[in-house]
C-alpha cells in the first residue's frame, strides 16, 4: 500500500474518556520492543497488527506481529501482503485471535497513523491504535490506545479524531514468571538474571510465605497486647484465612508432602528421560 499525504487531520487528548478498556499482555510489550530494536537503519518507527479478543466491556490484546513499511515526509508504504500472510499463519495456531488494531512506536499521531488506521479499519470493527514511546521521549514507555471517529462537516474536508482509552495491564500465570523476572533485573549492576531451577522457586516461594506469617503473628501480637487498635476487617480477613485451611495433623501432612515430592520427581525424571530419548533418537536418523 503506498499512499500520498493525506489532507486528514488527527488529534487526541491526554485524558482517557468512556469506552472499552484495552488489557495488554507482556508479551506484546515485549515484541513490540523487539521490533523496534530490531528496526531497519534509518527508520524512525515500527509498526505492526495487534491480535486479541474482543467483548463488550473490553479489548484484551494477546499477541502481535510486526510489519514491513517505508516512511517519508510525502508518503508510506506498508507491506499489506506480509500482513495478510502472517494473519492467515497466525490463525492456523490461535484460530481465537483477530485482528482488532494495530500499532506504532513513538510519541505521536501523524497524518500517516491516519492513512494505516483507514487499512485496518476495512480489517476489524472500530480498531484501536496503540502508541508505545520506545524512544522515551517522555522519559518512561508512554504507552497509550486510541480509537478513531470521523469529525467536521458532511460534503465538505472531514477529519478523524483519535480518542484515547483506558489502558490496563493483565497476564497469565505463565507470563508472571516473566515479568517477576525482569522486575528483578533492576536492582542488579548487570542488568542480567537467570532463571532458577523449581527447587530454588519452591524456596522462594516458601520463605515470602515464611516472612508474611510472621508480619501477620506480629500484628496479632500488638493488637492482642493493645499496642495496636484492633482493625475488624483484618480480623474478618484473618478469621477467613484460617477457616480454608484445611485441618490435618503433622503426621498426615508430613506423609501427604512426602507422597507429592515422590511423584514430582517420577514426573521429572520420566521427563527427562523421554527428552534423552528423543535426542537419541534424532542423532540415529542422521547417521
Amino acid at each position: 500500500m503506498c499512499c500520498q499525504q493525506p489532507v486528514l487531520q488527527s488529534s487526541f487528548s491526554n485524558m482517557s474518556v468512556y469506552g472499552p478498556v484495552v488489557k495488554i499482555h507482556p508479551v506484546v510489550l515485549a515484541s513490540i520492543c523487539d521490533s523496534y530494536e530490531r528496526r531497519n537503519e534509518g527508520a524512525s518507527r515500527c509498526i505492526g497488527t495487534l491480535l486479541g479478543t474482543v467483548d463488550k466491556h473490553s479489548i484484551e490484546v494477546t499477541n502481535c506481529f510486526s510489519v514491513p513499511h517505508n516512511e517519508s515526509e510525502d508518503e508510506v508504504a506498508v507491506d499489506m501482503e506480509f500482513a495478510k500472510n502472517m494473519y492467515e499463519l497466525h490463525k492456523r495456531v490461535s484460530p481465537t485471535e483477530v485482528i482488532i488494531g494495530w500499532y506504532a512506536t513513538g510519541f505521536d499521531i501523524t497524518e500517516h497513523s491516519v492513512l494505516i488506521h483507514e487499512y485496518y479499519s476495512r480489517e476489524a470493527t472500530n480498531p484501536i491504535h496503540l502508541t508505545m514511546d520506545t524512544a522515551l521521549q517522555s522519559s518512561k514507555m508512554s504507552i497509550r490506545a486510541y480509537v478513531s471517529a470521523q469529525m467536521g462537516v458532511p460534503g465538505k474536508t472531514v477529519g478523524v479524531m483519535f480518542t484515547p482509552l483506558t489502558v490496563k495491564y493483565v497476564y497469565f500465570d505463565t507470563e508472571r514468571i516473566g515479568v517477576d523476572l525482569l522486575q528483578r533485573t533492576r536492582v542488579l549492576p548487570s542488568r542480567t538474571k537467570g532463571l532458577t531451577s523449581d527447587l530454588s522457586q519452591v524456596g522462594g516461594s516458601a520463605a515470602r510465605v515464611q516472612d508474611m506469617l510472621t508480619t501477620m503473628l506480629a500484628y496479632i501480637d500488638d493488637v492482642l497486647s493493645g499496642k495496636v487498635a484492633a482493625d475488624n476487617s483484618v480480623g474478618r480477613f484473618l478469621m477467613d484465612l484460617v477457616n480454608k485451611v484445611p485441618t490435618i495433623s503433622a503426621e498426615d501432612f508430613e506423609n501427604m508432602l512426602n507422597s507429592n515430592i515422590n511423584d514430582l520427581l517420577m514426573v521429572t525424571y520420566l521427563s527427562n528421560l523421554t527428552q534423552a530419548q528423543i535426542a537419541l533418537n534424532e542423532k540415529l536418523v542422521l547417521l
